[in-house]
């Protein structure tokens, strides 16, 4: 990939007790040329001050909004600010394995794609495995994301920025990183899945993800609305998305995988 930058996009709210730990995965890449872009989303805690001690490597900027906005507003603002050729994505309490941008940026390389995203583990509040990996399709295009409601995590994934251009993230408060997925995906390309495990996700008791059927709404409101399908194959999507969540679709399930490869549009 030559002399790439990639700049890692953070948000933090209220991150405090979990950050310092997601910066040391960034800094202890083996790929060393990243800029790292937090944005403080008007956190009430000790955030801005766990982090003010590690802005001594030069290659950590920090910036604060004054009132919390959301992720969308946080993530939308890094973008702007970011210089890199490739952009990535880490939230404040994920980490990566050292390797991570290497071997992502590698396979980029070999697959000539512009877009792609890895397996990951899911790991409890203390960052004890729960026995959990999640697949990404081998190639996920723009339906293959529609109908199985966003089989891409977001901590794991880069796209090239010279490819794509600046983006910014639709304003939701839940579900906007899928809702880049689809802007990235609308015009044709494809988001190619590395099959190593090359990110840790926490899952937190309170977290806005582990609230399942406030999920459901917004990926309504992310189908119908944002991507303005009709009702019924908006219904359609939402009912693969429900399908695909009862059945773990993703979690170490090859053959299901392929076989959802073969039906997609």
């Amino acid at each position: 990939m030559g002399n790439v930058m990639v700049s890692v996009i953070m948000p933090a709210y209220n991150s405090a007790k979990y950050i310092t730990e997601s910066i040391a995965s960034v800094q202890h890449q083996t790929m060393e040329n990243w800029e790292l872009l937090i944005v403080d989303d008007g956190s009430t805690d000790n955030t801005a001050q766990v982090i003010a001690p590690l802005l001594t490597d030069s290659r950590i900027h920090y910036y604060s909004l004054p009132e919390h906005k959301g992720a969308a507003c946080a993530r939308s603002m890094a973008l702007r600010n970011a210089k890199g050729d490739f952009i990535a994505f880490l939230d404040s309490d994920d980490l990566w394995a050292p390797e991570k941008l290497e071997r992502q940026l590698a396979f980029m390389a070999s697959s000539a794609c512009y877009f792609s995203c890895t397996s990951y583990h899911k790991v409890d509040e203390f960052g004890n495995s729960l026995g959990r990996l999640q697949v990404p399709f081998r190639k996920a295009g723009y339906w293959l994301a529609y109908f199985t409601g966003n089989p891409i995590g977001n901590s794991t994934v880069i796209y090239d920025r010279r490819h794509f251009g600046l983006q910014q993230v639709p304003e939701i408060r839940k579900r906007n990183d899928y809702a880049l997925w689809l802007q990235l995906l609308r015009h044709g390309d494809a988001c190619y899945g590395l099959q190593e495990p090359l990110m840790s996700y926490r899952v937190r008791f309170n977290s806005l993800s582990a609230r399942k059927v406030a999920l459901l709404r917004y990926n309504w409101h992310v189908i119908r609305h944002l991507e303005k399908r009709n009702i019924f194959v908006a219904a359609l999507g939402l009912m693969g998305c429900a399908v695909c969540k009862v059945l773990h679709l993703g979690q170490k399930r090859e053959q299901k995988q392929q076989a959802l490869e073969g039906m997609t549009p």
